[in-house]
């Protein structure tokens, strides 16, 4: 079994539906898969939970996500948005999302 984190920074909706599409393959072959949000990629949720995604939703449902960088959420001002939305405000790393406690339990860290 292989643990892959995926660590998304990216805005681009089209992407984050791949990076969406290979966790959850991942997940269903019996791989350990998670989702964090950084960077501009923080302003993904609220915009895929108003759409009803259901890529997004079946992700949440298997616990793949993570959650997203507090700081990033703020900055891009959907942090009260993430908030509502459950999600975990991630901010082990100077207030950002960190990766190190993820490769030192054999995570490999896949940035998109």
């Amino acid at each position: 079994m292989k643990r892959i984190l995926f660590y998304t920074m990216k805005e681009e909706k089209m992407c984050f539906v791949h990076v969406l599409l290979n966790a959850l393959q991942l997940h269903e072959a019996g791989h350990e898969a998670k989702i964090i949000f950084e960077g501009m990629s923080v302003k993904l949720p609220p915009v895929l939970a108003k759409e009803a995604n259901p890529l997004y939703q079946k992700a949440l449902e298997s616990n793949i996500i993570v959650g997203v960088c507090r700081v990033c959420s703020n900055m891009m001002g959907v942090l009260e948005e993430n908030e509502k939305l459950g999600l975990p405000l991630l901010d082990d790393m100077k207030g950002h999302a960190g990766m190190k406690n993820y490769l030192e339990n054999g995570y490999e860290v896949i940035m998109s």
